[in-house]
């Protein structure tokens, strides 16, 4: 990996990929989306402080673990834009996700659990699977892969967690 002496403050875009591991492409997507900034040149090149290093790999890691790229934004746009995020700054900030990730978890821990049993029931119902289809309300009335509009307006209970065909 290329060091990059300490007296440089701003990086080119392929040294900020070349340490980042992020492609360039990606760093533009990442510019216009507003997750990191940079400056331009009289000659229009782009030119990014040593604190963007942290925020792609921020960014990365985020991305990683299924954070959208919006909620991403706004989490860096809390950081201060003068110095270098801290420790401190980053753990507050991951903080904020501990319980959508702990949700994630519980839906791929429950995805894991009922994955061998429906599909070694064999069934193929869109319809009633538990898995494909959690919220169904029409299944203990109807049958079949296409949706049916219900005349009287009612709603139907939806199936309980675990419930398969």
């Amino acid at each position: 990996m290329p060091q990059i002496p300490e007296k440089i403050h701003e990086l080119t875009v392929g040294q900020l990929a070349a340490r980042s591991g992020a492609a360039v492409s990606a760093l533009h997507f990442y510019e216009s989306k507003g997750l990191i900034s940079s400056r331009r040149t009289t000659g229009n090149q782009r030119r990014y402080s040593r604190d963007a290093l942290r925020r792609v790999a921020f960014v990365r890691a985020a991305q990683r673990v299924g954070i959208p790229l919006a909620t991403i934004r706004d989490a860096l746009s809390e950081l201060p834009e003068e110095r270098t995020p801290t420790r401190e700054d980053w753990a507050r900030l991951s903080e904020a996700w501990r319980s959508e990730l702990d949700e994630r978890i519980k839906q791929l821990n429950r995805l894991r659990d009922h994955l061998t049993d429906c599909i070694s029931c064999g069934c193929l119902s869109l319809d009633t699977c538990v898995l494909s289809n959690p919220d169904d309300a029409f299944g203990d009335r109807h049958t079949g892969s296409r949706l049916l509009v219900q005349q009287s307006g009612e709603r139907q209970p939806k199936r309980a967690a675990g419930e398969c065909c």
